[in-house]
């Protein structure tokens, strides 16, 4: 797999569409803190969103999409500073028989139609990725004419705007498909914060994680990742720190760690056998490791979220 598949593969993605919402004249809704990311599509009309801790108002217009980020309250509206309704609440209130949200306010302002959702990720190591993600990431229509993001988008309006046989496999799979490809279009378009996601794009530090994530029990070398994408090791070094942030084998580590934590999570694998996954002659030599890096032994880290699961 390549490094984004592996990334998020490795995050258990559950998506679904929420909402379609349709509504006219005067409105906003405000809503709570969520965890991990929230999307929306404006499939008609124009959607004003501020989102807490932020002064700027962000105007998503028809063919618009946007990614939110950061888990702060956000309120989304028709008109600026209109006194907001509590979202959650209103929406339960009003949906429809075919699960569409429907609005009508005060005024004669034009009618908006979203299209929205949330992705939650079942393994919480959201670290790799929403560290490297600004707290919204707009996409305007022209950046979403010219990708395949334009098409996704187009089936997702079609899904949510009836209740038809097999919606919801149907959106819950076409959501997961608007995040691929809403990153994709955000990697492309250039002004990716430095980090592994914006490294995605270089041909050679991008060949570089490729072969970290596809890979991770091979005893890669700075020598031998610089040779394998043709660059001296001392041009290696220096282009990955650049980009990625950090040195190539501590890129490795963090994502070796990754894959061990997701694995004493999710599975009951033996400790040697995780060890052998990522890269480690033996149990010991891992553990060692596991516990320099997170502070706890790996069968310690295992039982603390199994009482967790537990409890939830």
């Amino acid at each position: 797999m390549d490094a984004l598949s592996e990334v998020l593969s490795m995050l258990r993605v559950r998506s679904g569409v929420s909402d379609r919402f349709e509504g006219c004249g005067a409105w906003a809704f405000s809503f709570p803190a969520y965890q991990h990311l929230k999307f929306g599509t404006v499939l008609r009309g124009r959607l004003y969103l501020r989102m807490t801790g932020l002064d700027r108002l962000h105007v998503i217009e028809q063919g618009d999409f946007y990614l939110l980020t950061n888990g702060q309250p956000f309120c989304s509206a028709s008109v600026p500073d209109c006194p907001p309704l509590d979202g959650p609440a209103t929406y339960q209130s009003i949906r429809g028989a075919d699960g569409v949200v429907r609005f009508r306010g005060k005024g004669a302002t034009g009618p908006v139609e979203l299209a929205s959702g949330r992705f939650v990720f079942d393994n919480d190591v959201t670290g790799l990725l929403l560290q490297h993600l600004p707290p919204i990431v707009h996409l305007k229509a022209a950046d979403v004419s010219a990708h395949a993001l334009s098409h996704v988008l187009a089936l997702l309006g079609a899904e949510t705007a009836f209740a038809k046989p097999g919606s919801d496999v149907a959106r819950t799979s076409l959501a997961t498909l608007v995040l691929v490809q809403a990153l994709r279009a955000f990697i492309e378009r250039g002004d990716v914060p430095d980090g592994w996601l914006k490294a995605l794009s270089d041909n050679k530090v991008g060949a570089a994680l490729t072969l970290m994530h596809g890979s991770p029990q091979q005893r890669w070398t700075v020598e031998s990742l610089a040779a394998n994408v043709g660059m001296s090791r001392t041009a290696f070094a220096s282009r990955f720190r650049q980009l990625v942030g950090s040195a190539p084998l501590d890129y490795l580590h963090q994502w070796r760690m990754t894959i061990a934590m997701s694995a004493l999570k999710q599975s009951e694998e033996p400790l040697l056998q995780i060890a052998e996954k990522i890269g480690y002659l033996s149990d010991t030599a891992f553990s060692i490791a596991f516990k320099r890096t997170t502070g706890v032994s790996p069968g310690r880290y295992r039982i603390r979220h199994r009482q967790e699961a537990e409890v939830r």
